[in-house]
């Protein structure tokens, strides 16, 4: 990637257009961009990040900034425009953040929304547009560099004080800061999906031996008295519950197969016992029946021989009733012509009253022939009543026309009443819309400052914390200072008492006829002998460890001290509204601070409550239009309906008029047409009527008197005198049935009497004695009473052993069930262990993401190592430490190696000027390493930001050196500082020049 124009315009602190020529810089390789403090140096490299990824570098996207330069003329749109070349296509993005710009018409301000444009340079066609979508231009870059933003803020906007900061940091920073450059999210990811896989399995586990052990209580329910032994006592989860539990229910099933056998045995002997009992009752009760029988059939005799003369009269009266039955058929008929001719004489005398008197004798004849003369009559009538008919529809119609005329006229004042005010409403609305537009720009602003008081607020919070923590660590780096020279001291007095004591040492250590170690001579006539307060090796040792110690604790609480002091001078920086506290003024307090959050969220929430009903407004606003509209419409409706009528109007009275000369001479001499016309077809219908009447009493008086004739014959047919005295014979059918049934249940019980008589066994049984079956009851009950209590206590004893086998077999099932998961389990807790660092089998206790942290890690330091020793001198080597340090886990060490010392030592005891130049050795390895997990990208442009005053002419010498040497990949490496030596030594220089309208940049190309 090589960038070669960048276009600033009312960006940061750069009030007008700006513009930065990249290609000219680059030329020589290594320039510098330098200027005052507060100029604008960072906000250049802001505006690159900005134009690649939409956003500046996350340690200075604080919530509520905003990237519009305060000094930008309000008509000046913020924007930034970038000229780059990467993946071999020269590439333009063009960016401009949502922001407040005044409305072209009328006062207030309207928000403007961010754009993002991209263009390819064709060498034939120029520049051609390529999209205007955020997100399709934001993938397009990331996949043309190779990495995200915060890689890019990394590799090519080499941060100074972020490496310091790594090298001095612990694992756990380290690991969050390669965490984001090499995105190992999924190495993360992995540990918890193993983590969660082993926590399911491990509950499917738990669960199955559950199933398991409330199988067990099922079978002890099931197996009652047959369990002898208790249950196990095992607990979800430990060795061996399975097994235990099928042993216990092999056990259970044994006992319930043995007391099945005893109840079968049992329940035999007492069927045996109720069958014989069964046998003797079933005697004695057929000997009481045969003997009860044959005393009831005696009796009923006796009875049947005393009704028999009542049978005889059933019989004779019985006989008659059906001979007098053969009149029947004629005598229904001559009821039915008696009742039809009186019917005939009532129709006939209603229709006589309401003919005149003159017609009340009339014949059937003369009735017709007036009939017809009134049906001729009225046929000369329907012209004349159809012309009345549709006079009268015409006067319906212009009625219906009158009325749609007044609803018409009604809409159109109604419509001409609202259009009146129109005008007046639209503009009410209007400016109903722009309060509520106004109040959502307000809206924004207020909330982009009310977050940066909020943050600034938070910060205020953190800065009183840390005052007070960096009081108490200044009190115990004090203590460990006069802790550690206290140690120090004893340590050096013991040693020198020792050292002056040490002659008496070494002659505890002569023996006879031995040479001594100093003069070499094998006699000692006298040995030095200790004096009071001697120290041996062992006290100078202990005094050592204890010095070293002390001198450790030292340490630590001056890193704690300074750590501190570094987060609480972050943290008073955020507190200030530009980052940096004015010289001669105090800091806000947090109540100040709380006051003003507390002001701008009453200010916020009253101007969202007005935005928002902006929503509401535009569609009240809309809503009034289409009534206008429709309104309108309505009205031009009425009038098209109006004109219509009018022709329509005229046209009905046309044909009114023409029908009304054609019935002028039928009215004269009748009236109304429909009167008279009805009038006559009543009168010709009653005349029909009346003949038809005639007719049908005529014909129902001759078949009344051919009905008696009929009936006289069958009477004489049948036996009898008169017909008189057949009816007075005839029974109807229930009599009949009623007779019949008499005789017949008389003749079966005399049928059934002779056959009963007629029995061997009865009359046999007659002669024995009495029968006694309530005796041989009482013995069948015992018998069955204890043939129940065996059976109930087979039954308990064959589902007792039917349930523990079905019991015993799903607990069987379960237990196999039960071997896959345990395996599963045993497999992943194993493998979850191993990348949580908590197995046995991971040695160093690494976390899988740790692990490959660790790779890179040392990959970064073998870079960076490359550099580190030119620009010290071959001094130091940085080396990856996978070791422990007390109980935490080991993986991202990084130690520095001295060759003049040959030590290992923490990177957090280099001084100043060696944490710069292994910082930015340790930045450039990491730009390299990142570079090639990107997919080898090339970055032809680099910027190193500040850092550079810490460092001496022999090693800024060597720095710069190793700086220069880049441009052997043919790389530009731009310098942000503001040095006064690096300008002499950098001849191709950037100046951002601050000024009162705002920033401005100067190139020196010499």
């Amino acid at each position: 990637m090589r960038l070669h124009r960048l276009v600033l315009t009312a960006f940061g602190p750069f009030g007008t257009t700006t513009e930065v020529d990249f290609d000219a810089l680059s030329s020589a390789g290594l320039f510098l961009l330098h200027g005052p403090t507060g100029a604008g140096k960072t906000s250049v490299l802001d505006a690159v990040c900005y134009a690649l990824y939409g956003a500046v570098p996350g340690a200075r996207q604080s919530p509520g900034t905003s990237l519009r330069s305060d000094h930008a003329d309000p008509g000046t749109l913020t924007e930034v425009l970038l000229e780059l070349t990467a993946g071999g296509r020269r590439l333009e993005i063009t960016r401009a953040p949502a922001q407040a710009r005044p409305k072209k018409k009328g006062d207030g301000y309207t928000t403007e929304k961010a754009q993002s444009r991209l263009r390819a340079y064709d060498p034939v066609k120029g520049w051609q547009a390529l999209s205007k979508s955020h997100q399709e231009i934001g993938e397009e870059v990331t996949q043309l560099l190779g990495m995200s933003r915060d890689q890019f803020c990394q590799v090519v906007l080499l941060p100074q004080g972020d490496f310091a900061r790594f090298l001095r940091a612990d694992a756990e920073a380290r690991g969050k800061l390669l965490g984001r450059l090499f995105d190992t999210r999924r190495f993360a990811a992995v540990e918890e999906r193993l983590a969660e896989l082993r926590r399911a399995a491990e509950s499917r586990v738990r669960t199955g031996d559950e199933r398991v052990l409330a199988g067990a209580q099922r079978l002890a329910q099931a197996a009652g008295p047959a369990a002898e032994t208790p249950l196990p006592t095992a607990q979800p989860g430990e060795p061996g519950l399975a097994e235990a539990v099928l042993g216990w229910a092999a056990v259970a099933r044994s006992g319930a197969g043995e007391r099945l056998e005893i109840a079968r045995v049992a329940a035999t002997a007492a069927e045996e016992r109720r069958a014989q009992a069964r046998h003797a009752l079933e005697a004695e009760r057929e000997l009481d029946r045969l003997q009860q029988r044959f005393a009831d059939t005696r009796g009923r005799a006796s009875v049947l021989e005393e009704g028999r003369a009542e049978h005889d009269r059933r019989e004779e009266r019985l006989a008659r009733a059906r001979k007098a039955e053969l009149i029947v058929p004629a005598l229904e008929l001559r009821d039915a012509a008696e009742r039809e001719a009186a019917a005939a004489g009532a129709v006939r005398d209603r229709f006589r009253a309401k003919l005149p008197p003159e017609l009340a004798d009339a014949g059937v004849g003369q009735l017709a022939q007036l009939e017809r003369r009134y049906r001729q009559e009225l046929g000369g009538l329907d012209a004349a009543r159809r012309a009345e008919s549709r006079s009268a529809a015409i006067d319906a119609e212009r009625a219906v026309l009158e009325g749609e005329s007044a609803q018409d006229d009604e809409a159109i004042h109604e419509a001409d009443a609202w259009l009146a005010g129109w005008e007046d409403t639209r503009t009410a609305l209007a400016a109903e819309v722009e309060a509520a537009q106004e109040a959502a720009t307000r809206t924004e602003q207020l909330a982009a400052r009310l977050a940066s008081a909020r943050g600034r607020l938070d910060a205020a919070r953190r800065r009183d914390v840390l005052a007070r923590e960096i009081e108490e660590a200044r009190k115990q780096l004090a203590a460990a200072r006069e802790s550690a020279l206290a140690a120090h001291e004893r340590w050096l007095g013991l040693r020198e008492r020792r050292l002056r004591d040490i002659a008496a040492e070494l002659a505890a250590g002569l023996s006879t006829g031995e040479p001594c170690a100093v003069c070499g001579s094998a006699e000692h006539p006298d040995p030095a002998r200790a004096g009071d307060g001697h120290v041996d090796r062992a006290t100078e040792e202990a005094a050592l460890v204890a010095h070293r110690a002390a001198e450790q604790t030292r340490v630590r609480a001056d890193q704690a001290c300074a750590l501190l002091t570094e987060r609480y001078t972050a943290a008073r920086a955020e507190v200030v509204a530009d980052g940096a506290v004015s010289a001669g003024s105090g800091d806000p307090s947090v109540i100040e601070l709380d006051h003003q959050v507390r002001a701008l969220d009453r200010e916020h929430g009253e101007a969202h409550r007005l935005a928002a009903g902006t929503h509401r407004a535009r569609e009240t606003l809309a809503a009034a239009e289409r009534e206008h509209q429709d309104r309108l419409e309505q009205r031009r409706h009425a009038e098209r309906r109006a004109a219509v009528r009018v022709s329509r109007r005229e046209d009905l009275d046309r044909q009114q008029t023409a029908l009304e000369a054609e019935l002028a001479d039928v009215r004269e001499v009748s009236g109304s047409i429909a009167a008279h016309a009805d009038r006559l077809a009543r009168r010709a219908d009653l005349l029909a009527e009346a003949a038809e009447a005639v007719r049908a009493e005529q014909g129902a008086a001759e078949r009344r008197k051919e009905a008696d004739g009929r009936l006289s014959d069958a009477a004489f047919r049948a036996g009898f005198d008169t017909p008189q005295a057949a009816v007075a014979t005839l029974l109807d059918r229930t009599a009949q049935r009623q007779l019949q049934s008499g005789i017949d249940a008389w003749q079966a019980e005399a049928a059934t009497v002779a056959d009963r008589l007629a029995e061997d066994d009865a009359r046999a049984a007659a002669s024995r004695p009495a029968a006694s079956p309530d005796r041989a009851r009482e013995t069948y009950d015992r018998a069955e009473t204890l043939l129940r209590d065996a059976s109930s206590a087979l039954s308990a004893a064959q589902e007792r052993r039917t349930e523990l086998d079905r019991l015993s077999r799903e607990a069987a099932r379960e237990v196999r069930t039960l071997g896959p998961l345990r395996t599963e389990y045993e497999r992943v807790a194993r493998l979850a262990a191993l990348t949580a660092g908590t197995s046995a089998d991971n040695e160093r206790k690494m976390r899988l993401e740790s692990y490959v942290l660790a790779a890179r890690l040392e990959q970064v330091a073998a870079a960076a190592t490359v550099r580190l020793q030119r620009m010290s001198g071959g001094r130091y080597t940085l080396v990856h430490s996978d070791a422990r340090t007390g109980g935490r886990r080991a993986g991202l060490g990084l130690h520095v190696v001295d060759a003049w010392t040959g030590r290992e030592r923490d990177t957090a005891t280099l001084s100043g000027g060696e944490t710069f130049f292994a910082s930015l050795a340790l930045a450039l390895g990491l730009a390299d390493v990142v570079t090639d997990e990107a997919g080898g990208t090339r970055l032809d442009t680099l910027f190193i930001d500040e850092g550079f005053g810490s460092l001496d002419e022999q090693t800024l010498d060597e720095v710069l050196d190793v700086l220069d040497s880049l441009r052997e990949r043919d790389r530009s490496v731009g310098i942000v500082s503001h040095v006064a030596d690096l300008r002499r030594r950098v001849p191709v220089q950037l100046e951002v020049v601050k000024e009162r309208k705002g920033s401005t940049v100067r190139h020196r190309l010499n």
